[in-house]
């Protein structure tokens, strides 16, 4: 493992006993690996979520771009949605 430095961080006791529970279960060999991929699995999740935000981004541009959807009648689109909730119901 190249250039590994340390850090402390602080755990509640029940996320401990979970760390120590998949070494001892012989899921991990270490309480840093649960960390190691958990920090991965962040990662991976985090560069998911920042490309969701870019596309919708992009689409809100689009949509601004596109002009105007006209004047919009609050009380017809109210009703409408109320109308599909109670057939769902």
């Amino acid at each position: 493992m190249a250039n590994v430095e340390k850090v402390s961080v602080a755990l509640t006791g029940e996320q401990v006993s979970q760390l120590k529970a998949a070494v001892e279960s012989g899921e991990y060999a270490t309480t840093s690996e649960v960390v190691r991929e958990a920090l991965r699995d962040w990662q991976l999740k985090r560069e998911l979520r920042q490309g969701d935000i870019k596309r919708m981004r992009q689409l809100w541009d689009e949509g601004v771009a596109s002009g105007s959807a006209g004047e919009i009648d609050l009380p017809a689109l109210r009703k409408e949605a109320r109308a599909r909730l109670k057939a769902k119901g």
